[in-house]
């Protein structure tokens, strides 16, 4: 996944401080969670509800969020194929460099085509670990705060209606986040990084008390 444009004249310089310093640092790995669904599947809601436990547990993090990004970095781009792309892409070399700051990078985008998720994959390898929250488009529908979906018949290329999504093959975690509560996803997200990049998470001490006191009142 690389740039249309680039100069023969530029030399990357290697850094004194490495990403293993960073690391070390930080007393955890860095590591991108990509999260991917249809609008209104809780991708946005869930990355930032993981950052915040995360956060809680004095982790280094930064979401990526679709809107945010938008606003900003990639302003200048539509929704045709050509700008998704160059959206990812964009978005891609962004976590990059996070991970190498030594970040854990929470990225919630549609990022709809495979091939697109697949280049990101590619860039960032084992570094990249694909989320897939899986919603039906009827609960996507309901919960559409911005009224997305009641206006879809007058946006081009909206995902799911009139532009399709293709859902990912073997991501690393399936979220049914239309039969899960969002704590039941947090918790899968922060066990998978315990098993997977030996994080050390805490447990969360509000979800235990509330589980005791439920518990004493049975």
């Amino acid at each position: 996944m690389t740039g249309s444009l680039q100069s023969a004249n530029t030399v990357y310089h290697a850094p004194l401080v490495a990403r293993s310093h960073r690391q070390q640092l930080n007393q955890h790995p860095a590591v991108t969670l990509w999260f991917t669904g249809l609008s209104g599947a809780g991708k946005s809601t869930l990355a930032h509800a993981v950052e915040e436990r995360l956060h809680r547990a004095a982790c280094r993090t930064y979401v990526l969020d679709g809107d945010n990004v938008r606003h900003g970095l990639c302003g200048d781009l539509g929704f045709s194929p050509g700008d998704r792309h160059e959206n990812l892409r964009r978005i891609g070399e962004v976590a990059k460099l996070m991970v190498d700051a030594g970040l854990v990078v929470l990225a919630a985008f549609i990022s709809p085509m495979r091939t697109d998720r697949d280049a990101v994959r590619q860039l960032l390898g084992n570094d990249f670990i694909e989320i897939y929250c899986g919603c039906p488009l009827h609960v996507c529908e309901s919960r559409a705060v911005k009224g997305m979906y009641a206006r879809a018949g007058e946006i081009a290329q909206f995902t799911g209606i009139s532009a399709p999504y293709e859902p990912p093959g073997t991501p690393e975690l399936l979220l049914d986040t239309a039969g899960t509560t969002i704590d039941e996803c947090v918790n899968t997200v922060l066990d998978f990084l315990c098993q997977r990049f030996n994080f050390a998470i805490p447990p969360d001490a509000e979800r235990d008390h509330a589980a005791r006191a439920a518990c004493a009142a049975t």
